[in-house]
């Protein structure tokens, strides 16, 4: 008998690691196939997920889909992780004075295609080591702005000196670098006290299981994605018979006309089952990884 075989959406509270989560996943499903598609910070909650069974093979077009979260920065004071969870290391009395126009305003010149310098305490390789890892034994750590794509920030609600905002990016953004350049921006200093991560790509945390529901069958199996919904913010197309033999064998099929060149391509079934995932190149789509 076949072991589960999809992506579960799970809502992570604050305090575990994402390392957890997936680790209560395996226990709760008993399974060893199973991997997370980004992380979340411990002090952070929300939406992960995490691909079960032969669905881990789908974790790499998971990982690049466009993010949202609510978030809240503490003005008036910087710390040297970006967040609550570290030291103080400068702080302004200034915070009062600000006004919801001037916040705004440094809020929207983060939206765009920006170059985000890192927190020192983050996961980023420099020279083969984590950044965290050199910040916490001491050492100098050589921060490289890297280019993001931050789509809207939406001022939520000011109640100084705390400000909630909601925000769309891509891959790899931190938004602890965000409430860390607005408050710099605003000449107080800031951190990010709370973060709520609401959707990747078209999934949303409404559908996620609570990490402490995992024992609970019908929660589980609502929350469990199929392999094609996983995907389904691809293109796709929907195989003929004939097709569906020829991919089984890692042969082209016929390109449809609205597919984009270069781009990761679902081929489903007529009833709508994953079969493989491919990329067009001119008149042919050709499978990259076969499903069924």
């Amino acid at each position: 008998m076949s072991g589960p075989n999809g992506v579960i959406a799970i809502d992570k509270p604050v305090g575990p690691t994402s390392h957890d989560a997936v680790a209560a996943v395996r226990r709760a499903l008993k399974t060893r196939e199973v991997g997370h598609t980004g992380t979340l910070d411990p002090f952070a909650s929300g939406l992960l997920l995490i691909c079960v069974g032969k669905a881990t093979r789908l974790a790499e077009y998971l990982t690049g889909m466009p993010k949202r979260y609510v978030a809240t920065m503490r003005l008036g004071a910087a710390t040297d992780t970006d967040d609550l969870t570290g030291e103080t290391v400068s702080t302004s009395d200034a915070w009062p004075s600000l006004s919801v126009d001037a916040i705004r305003e440094a809020l929207g010149r983060q939206v765009g295609t920006i170059e985000q310098v890192p927190p020192a305490y983050s996961a980023k390789k420099v020279d083969g080591e984590r950044m965290y890892a050199v910040a916490r034994r001491g050492g100098e750590v050589k921060r490289k702005p890297v280019t993001v794509t931050i789509h809207s920030i939406d001022l939520l609600d000011v109640r100084l000196p705390e400000v909630e905002f909601a925000v769309e990016c891509g891959s790899g953004t931190y938004i602890r670098a965000i409430a860390r350049d607005v408050g710099a921006a605003l000449g107080v200093g800031g951190h990010l006290s709370a973060l709520r991560r609401t959707h990747v790509g078209p999934h949303d945390v409404a559908h996620a299981v609570p990490v402490d529901r995992l024992d609970e069958v019908e929660a589980v199996a609502r929350a469990m994605l199929t392999p094609a919904e996983a995907v389904s913010h691809m293109p796709s197309i929907t195989l003929t018979d004939d097709e569906r033999t020829a991919i089984g064998f890692g042969r082209v099929v016929a390109a449809r006309p609205e597919l984009p060149e270069g781009v990761p391509v679902a081929f489903l079934s007529a009833d709508g089952e994953l079969l493989a995932i491919g990329e067009r190149a001119g008149e042919h789509v050709r499978p990259r990884k076969v499903f069924a």
